[in-house]
């Protein structure tokens, strides 16, 4: 039904566009480059298209009278702004078409909650934050056109070309140029247009122009090239395609006419999103009833705000330099963390979400709510948060010594902590996930133990991180079904395969970490190209054949104190590691028998049975992992949640890593997401 409303509203343009394309002074250049949808879902759908249904309306009437617009609609979670342009060479006339290709095509984008579209005409933009400084971002591309391969004389003047419009840009107040230059020794010119975006500053402007011609010139010796930048446009060709001095027009048919584009326009357009905001509304109706209230953010906004937890926007900007890049510890998905310092001299470590993303309430409050209940030795401290700021806030804790990846996988680091040390490291991770386990009200469920996720202090003493994913239950319940989410390779084959969730997923995971300890080897990401397998699968082998010791780390061996049999305790824990990965989560031990199992030399260990996917004829992997490489190719991905990077310290995002593959994920939010208050 979206693509018909799509296509209905393409063909009712085209044919009006038919109608004025004569009556026009120039070309409307109304053909899509580009159109990026955000990742990230609106908080509310209803509320959201009546706000974007406001502001296109705003947008059109402020382009009919002028090159471009800047507006908003509603306010709190559910606030939209955008921005609109027009290049400085449309007449009015054309502008007004261009316009209207955009409001066509933009909201095939929903329910994601903003995204930008590049015509060769026009811009637009939409977002649930304030954007109108930024000039370069992530989502930057270039275009080449590879159709004719040019001289070196055509790519000489290309380049002139380019810097003069630049020049010229920067000069008018519109920072619009166009640039027409003869090729020496021929009869034939390249064209060249560059356009910022009127809300930008001047020096912002000439930083996105020096960037857009850095990146033009990779075209060369192609005869065309584009650059789609965050704050500007430019492109060359070989053909003109820059219209004449833009002329105003009185003539009352033609304002009649475009009147009427506008209106059946904007008819169809309203039509199709309220039809799938409908379809949208229904196929998730069960699920935000369930979710009702739970992360109302203005409510639980103010309860943070009148807790001990509270922290001012200010005094978390000033401690971190107010975000400098020298004090940036990481970046991922869903946010980037810094260090600070704070007046009393503590020093922390925050993490900084992207944009103010009420719609993201459910991973930070539930972040907030589950970390800030539990207290251990190794569980990473949460001191507080904002989120009264542009952006929420987190604030834990800083251990200097980051993460125990960067460690056990790295040539150098790893020489630090030999035998001892891994295996203090491993006791303090299983003493942390008991706890979670066990001694807390409701058991917690981690959902994403790995490296990357423990912390280490000073004295190189492990703390878990990250609650993003957690999720607790009451002790009544056998297991919650829940959404995929976490890192492939650490996820339970159970829970892979039916989405049922219990602690054995957790003993699953920190199986596999510490045989990634013992070994020095990441799991799907061998140091070598010797192993291809799963790291379970290889340890299993070596265990049935009694030839551990052939896939220790080397740096096992380093700072071992004298008559220290390592390699027998080193073989204990790879033994526990393989009871901890068996394919049947019955027969894998609950945390406090591994911990016992780990800490008592007398303990007896059962000989443990496979791990999963030993024989990939028979992996219930195979289906997710089909659904996963064919993600955005027409397979229904609803319990999918939308591709992001993500890689950072500490971590709300979720990284699903696959060999020889890896796909990162937001999180979307599942039934059993709710937080307590």
């Amino acid at each position: 039904m979206k693509k018909s409303a799509h296509t209905t509203t393409v063909f009712i343009t085209l044919i009006l566009v038919s109608l004025l394309v004569s009556k026009s002074n120039g070309d409307a250049r109304a053909v899509i480059i580009k159109l990026h949808c955000d990742d990230e879902l609106e908080a509310d759908p209803s509320i959201f298209v009546l706000n974007f249904i406001r502001l296109m309306e705003v947008t059109g009437t402020q382009i009919r009278s002028s090159h471009n617009s800047t507006t908003s609609a509603g306010d709190g979670p559910n606030n939209i702004n955008g921005l609109a342009q027009c290049y400085g060479d449309l007449s009015s006339q054309d502008c007004i078409l261009c316009y209207a290709e955009i409001r066509t095509v933009f909201p095939t984008c929903f329910p994601r909650s903003g995204g930008r579209i590049y015509l060769d005409g026009c811009f637009m933009r939409i977002q649930n934050y304030s954007f109108y400084d930024q000039y370069t971002g992530p989502n930057d591309t270039t275009v080449c056109g590879n159709t004719t391969r040019k001289s070196d004389v055509f790519q000489e003047s290309t380049r002139r070309a380019v810097a003069n419009a630049v020049t010229g840009a920067l000069r008018n107040s519109d920072y619009f140029y166009r640039e027409q230059m003869l090729v020496s020794g021929s009869n034939n010119s390249v064209y060249v247009l560059a356009q910022c975006w009127k809300t930008l500053s001047p020096s912002s402007c000439r930083a996105c122009l020096a960037n857009a011609s850095a990146s033009i010139s990779q075209c060369l010796p192609w005869s065309e090239g584009r650059v789609l930048n965050t704050g500007c446009f430019m492109r060359y060709s070989d053909t003109n395609f820059l219209n004449p001095l833009p002329v105003t027009s009185s003539s009352s048919n033609k304002g009649r006419i475009i009147a009427i584009v506008i209106s059946v326009v904007s008819s169809v357009v309203v039509l199709a999103v309220a039809l799938i905001v409908i379809l949208y509304i229904k196929k998730r109706r069960y699920i935000k009833q369930r979710r009702k209230g739970s992360y109302d953010a203005e409510k639980m906004a103010k309860i943070l705000i009148d807790s001990s937890l509270n922290f001012k926007y200010s005094t978390v900007e000033k401690a971190t330099g107010y975000w400098n890049e020298s004090n940036k510890l990481g970046q991922g998905g869903f946010g980037t963390v810094y260090k600070g310092v704070l007046p009393d001299g503590r020093e922390i470590a925050v993490k900084r979400l992207y944009f103010n993303n009420k719609f993201r309430a459910a991973d930070f409050y539930n972040e907030i709510n589950m970390i800030s209940r539990v207290e251990h030795k190794n569980l990473v401290r949460l001191l507080g948060c904002s989120c009264s700021g542009p952006e929420s806030i987190l604030v834990y804790e800083y251990l200097p010594n980051m993460s125990l990846d960067r460690f056990i996988f790295d040539e150098l680091k790893g020489r630090e902590i030999g035998w001892e040390k891994r295996f203090e490291i491993i006791i303090g991770i299983a003493e942390g996930l008991v706890y979670l386990h066990e001694n807390t009200n409701n058991r917690i469920i981690h959902r994403d133990i790995k490296a990357s996720n423990i912390l280490l202090d000073f004295r190189l003493r492990p703390k878990i991180a990250d609650f993003g994913l957690a999720r607790s239950f009451q002790d009544d319940k056998s297991h919650i079904s829940t959404a995929i989410a976490g890192t492939l390779g650490y996820m339970a084959p159970e829970y892979l395969a039916h989405g049922q969730l219990t602690e054995k997923a957790d003993v699953y995971s920190f199986g596999v970490l510490i045989l990634e300890m013992v070994t020095g080897l990441e799991n799907n990401r061998s140091k070598t190209t010797e192993y291809t397998d799963s790291l379970p699968s290889i340890a299993w082998k070596h265990f049935k054949q009694g030839t551990v010791e052939e896939i220790f780390d080397p740096h096992l061996m380093m700072h071992v104190y004298p008559n220290t049999d390592f390699q027998k305790a080193a073989v204990k824990v790879v033994h526990v590691g393989l009871l901890c990965t068996q394919e049947a989560q019955s027969l894998r031990p609950s945390m406090s028998a591994a911990l016992r199992m780990l800490a008592k030399d007398d303990e007896p260990l059962p000989a443990p049975s496979n791990p999963p996917f030993i024989d990939e004829k028979t992996m219930e992997l195979n289906d997710i992992t089909e659904k996963l490489q064919n993600y955005g190719e027409g397979d229904d991905s609803s319990s999918i949640a939308t591709v992001s990077q993500s890689h950072f310290y500490p971590s709300t995002s979720v990284r699903l890593s696959l060999a020889p593959m890896t796909y990162a994920f937001d999180v979307e939010e599942d039934e059993a997401s709710e937080c307590s208050e």
